[in-house]
This record gives structure tokens, C-alpha cells and sequence, in this order.
């Protein structure tokens, strides 16, 4: 039999293409989903289970009737900007969540879980080109801080309870399956990508570009963008990791491309691929932005054998577009 996985929130963005990804890999995908922001419609798992990742009791009671031997745990908030002025919500949920998924694991006897982290992790530290896993954490706001608290717990757990975790950092997801079965559908929508297609169809007035200051070529902010097929894949890849090995640990992965592309260069990208001109207003920075996240990717490569495919900005934007396109037309 192959192994069974549990993906905790399934029916979101990066987890519903994850759950593709590992079906196509010959594994068995669970969906376990609160659909606070999840899609009924996005969930293609063997089975699916709705509940609220902090209900421990029917965690376990999951881990046990599907036999589950690994997880994949996406629940969380991702709204940078919001966590500065609500914090609580995302400690509430991101750590909160987090030990009550791990007490459940540790009951049921499941010790290898894929955790969804992020680049928030490192902040804003601008003295290195490429952000690599061995810097320090040092998050500058909430969302950040509720990831890297949780990094401390698995490692916490990997030391007392021979837990075996990945903590894949990821970079700015964007893109969508190439045969559309799934996308980006935020709400409300906050990443860049789909806020800039919106625009240019017209069912958005404008797009805002928040902060055109920084010390970046064009004075905007850079980022490292994955399409979010590479990313599912990533994902696998760790899965397929965690059952080669015995050891106990807790090792963080970047996911990413190693390239920025800057919120001016994503903008053009969009009116180059959709044709289309649109209205752009700059606005004054928001808090807890840093001016650079781009990955160091190498040990994803030489630890999970992973590399991406699909996320030049062409690919991610055309993708993209074409999802946008048919949501409008239904």
C-alpha cells in the first residue's frame, strides 16, 4: 500500500495542488480542511474531512480511521500586512493550531509531517544577495513571528519526541495548474499577482503599488516568485525525503527560484502577456515589508533532489492569466 498523507488545509491554494501532485507521485492524499478559506470545489484528495485543525480529538480520530504515516500542514493565515494590525489571530491559529495538530500526531503515532513556512522567517536582512537557511530568524511582523515560533516548536518535538519534520520556506507562490483545475482565489485576494491580473480585466479599478522608495533599481520591493506547480512538487519531494530516512530532526528548506523580479517588473509582465493597460496608483510603504526576499535554493536541490520547472515570470504570469480568465467568464 502506498502512504497515506494527510493534507491540513487541502482545500486552499499551494494545498489543493499539492494534493494533485502527490496523487500523480503514487501517493494517497487525505484533505482535512476548516474551509475558513478553502474551495469545495478544489479539494481532490481520497477522502475529505472537515474540521478545524485545532480540534485535536478529531485529528487523531482521522490520523487513525486513514492510517495516515505523513502530514502536510498549510492551515494557517498568511496575510502579512493584516497580522500588524490584528497579531492575535495569527498566533491564535498559527501557533495554536500548530501544537494541537502535534499533539494529535504524537497520540496517534505519526511522526513526520512537511510544515508550510515561509520566507518571513529571515525579515528584512538586506546584507546578503540570497537568503539561505542557516541566517538567523529574524521575522519583522506577527505573520512572520507565528512561523518562526512554530519552527522552534518541531524542533522542540523533533528533540523529545523523535519527530521528523521538514519546515519548507517558501518564497511568493503564484501561478496555477496548467490544466486548470486549481488557483489563486484568495478572500480577500492580497498577493500581488492575481491583484495585478484583476486590473488588467477590469474587475479591479487599479492596482496600488505600496512603496516605491525602497533601495531596490526601480524603488520597489523584490521578490523571489515559485509557481505554485514547483512548490506542489516541492512538497512531494519532502514526503519522499521523510520516508527514506529514520532520523529525528527538524531541517528548514527554501523553496524558491534564486532570481527577483520587482513589483515593477510583475506589472509589466502582466501587460505584456495580457495585452491589456491599466490603472496603477503608488501609495506610501505598508508596514513589515522587506525590501528584498530572494531564496537560496541549493539545499532543496541537493537534499530533495528538487528543482523548478515552471517558474519563469512568463510561465507564472501566462498561467495565472488564463486562470483569471475562465473565474470571470463563469
Amino acid at each position: 500500500m502506498s502512504e497515506n498523507v494527510l493534507v491540513v488545509g487541502g482545500a486552499g491554494y499551494i494545498g489543493s495542488h499539492t494534493t494533485l501532485a502527490l496523487q500523480e507521485a503514487g501517493y494517497r492524499a487525505f484533505v482535512y480542511d476548516n474551509f475558513s478559506s478553502g474551495h469545495r470545489d478544489a479539494c481532490f484528495g481520497e477522502a475529505l474531512i472537515e474540521g478545524d485543525m485545532r480540534d485535536t480529538a478529531k485529528l487523531v480520530e482521522t490520523m487513525r480511521q486513514y492510517r495516515i504515516g505523513s502530514v502536510i500542514h498549510f492551515a494557517a493565515l498568511i496575510e502579512a500586512g493584516q497580522s500588524v494590525i490584528t497579531p492575535l489571530p495569527f498566533f491564535q491559529n498559527n501557533v495554536g493550531g500548530t501544537l494541537a495538530l502535534l499533539e494529535a500526531m504524537n497520540t496517534a503515532g505519526v511522526s513526520r509531517l512537511v510544515f508550510s513556512s515561509t520566507a518571513a522567517v529571515y525579515g528584512n536582512q538586506t546584507h546578503t544577495p540570497l537568503l539561505g537557511e542557516d541566517l538567523a530568524r529574524t521575522p519583522v511582523n506577527p505573520y512572520g513571528d507565528s512561523k518562526a515560533m512554530v519552527e522552534t516548536i518541531l524542533e522542540s518535538c523533533a528533540a523529545a519526541h523523535g519527530l521528523q519534520a521538514i519546515a519548507l520556506r517558501y518564497f511568493n507562490a503564484c501561478g496555477a495548474d496548467a490544466a486548470g483545475r486549481s488557483g489563486e482565489r484568495h478572500d480577500p485576494e492580497t498577493h500581488l499577482i492575481p491583484l495585478v491580473l484583476q486590473a488588467a480585466l477590469g474587475t479591479r479599478a487599479d492596482i496600488k503599488i505600496y512603496g516605491t522608495d525602497y533601495d531596490t533599481p526601480d524603488g520597489t520591493c523584490i521578490r523571489d516568485y515559485i509557481h505554485v506547480s514547483d512548490l506542489a512538487s516541492g512538497h512531494v519531494a519532502a514526503v519522499d525525503y521523510l520516508l527514506g530516512t529514520e532520523a529525528a530532526g527538524m531541517m528548514p528548506v527554501n523553496l524558491g527560484t534564486g532570481i527577483g523580479q520587482s513589483v515593477r517588473q510583475v506589472v509589466e509582465a502582466v501587460k505584456r502577456i495580457s495585452n491589456r493597460e491599466f490603472t496603477i496608483i503608488e501609495q506610501a510603504r505598508r508596514a513589515g515589508d522587506p525590501t528584498t526576499l530572494v531564496a537560496d535554493a541549493t539545499r532543496a536541490r541537493d537534499l530533495l533532489g528538487w528543482q523548478v520547472r515552471h517558474s519563469d515570470l512568463d510561465t507564472i504570469v501566462r498561467d495565472a492569466w488564463a486562470f483569471e480568465q475562465r473565474r470571470a467568464s463563469l
